[in-house]
Formats: C-alpha cells, structure tokens, sequence
C-alpha cells in the first residue's frame, strides 16, 4: 500500500499499485440482483493484477454463503461466483450473528468462506483502501 503522495510520484508503473477493496454485502442472494452484481464487480476486480479484495456478508446477506445452492438453471449461483472470488485470492467472511440468527451452520458454509464477526470486519475496513456497500 502507497503511504504517501511520494511513493506514488515513485511508481514506476500502475503495477506498482495495490488496490485493497473491501465490498459488504446486507442483502439476500436472490430476490434483487444486489447481491448478483456486487459479486460480478468484486470478482473483476479480483481478476486484475495486484488488486486484492475482502467481501463479509452480513444480514441476509449471510445466506449467500451456503454451500450446494440449487438454482433454476439459467439462473446465475452466488456460490460459483463466491468461488471465482476466492479463486482469485479473496477472502469471504460471513457474520457469524447473522449465520445463527439464520439457522445456517459452520458446515453448511460454501467452501472458502468463514464464520467471522464485526470485530474482522473493522480489521478489514481498517485494511482496505476502498469500502464498497450493497
């Protein structure tokens, strides 16, 4: 990470740059697209060199991160795209209030996410450069 204007003037290229984004989900995984498309935008982020993100589910959101999702077929499967997430280096928390209160269990989560709590959150919000809310 760039701690200051010079570093930047420094860089030798957009290489040199690391962009941390942090994207907290809140709602459900079907039913708006919210959810939908700010796993497509976390994903393409993902996917560029030197970028690194963190996504946490909370509220609703939670059930996003449950494993063997059946969708209609045709239909876009949060799990699949949580996994290009991971796939690509990221990282999935998953409120761990929000699982219980869902009746959603440690076992039942996709692989590559974890249980987690607002106390990771504030790490990773402290962590990232950029902070995006759906």
């Amino acid at each position: 990470m760039l701690k200051s204007f010079q570093q930047f003037l420094e860089c030798k290229s957009t290489e040199d740059i690391v962009m941390k984004t942090l994207f907290i989900l809140n709602d459900a995984p079907y039913g708006s697209e919210r959810t939908y498309n700010s796993l497509r935008l976390a994903g393409a982020i993902a996917k560029q060199e030197g970028n690194e993100v963190h996504l946490f589910m909370i509220g609703d959101a939670a059930s996003a991160a449950h494993r063997n999702q059946k969708v209609p077929q045709g239909f876009y499967n949060v799990e699949v795209m949580t996994g290009i997430l991971i796939r690509h280096g990221g990282k999935v928390g998953v409120c761990g209030t929000c699982m219980d209160a869902r009746g959603l269990a440690d076992s039942e989560l996709a692989e590559g996410t974890h249980r987690s709590t607002l106390a990771e959150l504030a790490e990773w919000t402290a962590w990232a450069d950029k902070v995006l809310v759906f």
